[in-house]
């Protein structure tokens, strides 16, 4: 995301980093544009609580905050120039609904960024689930070109889209599911209602391990699908329908060659 930030024609003077503490990216934004004014956004209290101790300046700056961290629900609509939404998007159990507010939290021409997990994601864990007869254990990650006319369907113009592919190993069972977890939880319907027992575990670990290489180590792929998009200036009205009957028009007509 970063790197596609120098193409941006119009230096935005402030930004959005959404859901920031997990996302990451404030310095990275601010290497290519230190001088835009950047306000961290959280989902709950609590979050918002964790981004201002870990934004809390030095002491010459009496502790405070490098960037202001508010809720969703006090921040205006049409204030920001830009949106930052790292590997946000497939968390929301309302991609569509989220991505209509984030087009009402943009000024006119601001843009959007964002990264998201696609449907090739884990694609090895599904197919062990699924062997041992297991309901899928995540939900429906959503197409590239799916995201794309969702955001046209929310009123962003120009989408671009794009993907890469990410195969990541981890040397043991236990190595695996604990980075797994700290991606989030499981929003799926489909998910298990209760808990877990110790023995559903053991197989799940031993399902794992007879999938390591030779080298011993585990592999997942990440499919990760990066866009930006634009929020347009809104179309005029259009005026009042005239509905002129077809005996008037040939009257109109013939007068007019009499005349």
């Amino acid at each position: 995301m970063a790197s596609r930030l120098p193409v941006i024609r119009q230096a935005p003077d402030n930004w959005l980093q959404w859901w920031a503490h997990l996302g990451g990216g404030r310095a990275d934004v601010a290497a290519v544009w230190p001088q835009a004014r950047c306000t961290v956004v959280e989902p709950t209290p609590a979050l918002a609580e964790r981004s201002r101790e870990a934004l809390r300046g030095p002491w010459w700056t009496l502790g405070r905050a490098l960037a202001p961290v508010l809720l969703p629900d006090e921040l205006a609509d049409g204030q920001a120039a830009m949106l930052w939404a790292n590997m946000v998007l497939h968390s929301s159990a309302q991609p569509a609904e989220l991505l209509a507010r984030w087009h009402s939290l943009l000024a006119v021409d601001g843009f959007l960024m964002f990264s998201t997990l696609g449907p090739d994601s884990l694609r090895e864990l599904r197919a062990l689930y699924s062997e041992q007869g297991w309901p899928a254990p995540h939900p429906p990650y959503v197409d590239m070109h799916d995201i794309g006319d969702q955001l046209v369907h929310a009123g962003f113009a120009d989408p671009v889209m794009d993907q890469e592919t990410l195969h990541l190993t981890w040397s043991s069972p236990d190595a695996l599911l604990a980075e797994l977890r700290g991606l989030g939880g499981h929003l799926g319907l489909t998910r298990f209602a209760g808990l877990r027992t110790p023995r559903w575990r053991a197989r799940l670990v031993d399902a794992l391990a007879r999938r390591a290489d030779a080298q011993g180590r585990i592999a997942m792929s990440f499919e990760i699908i990066y866009g930006h998009a634009y929020k347009a200036a809104p179309r005029p009205p259009r005026g009042e329908t005239s509905v002129v009957s077809l005996d008037s028009l040939r009257k109109s007509l013939s007068t007019r060659n009499r005349g």
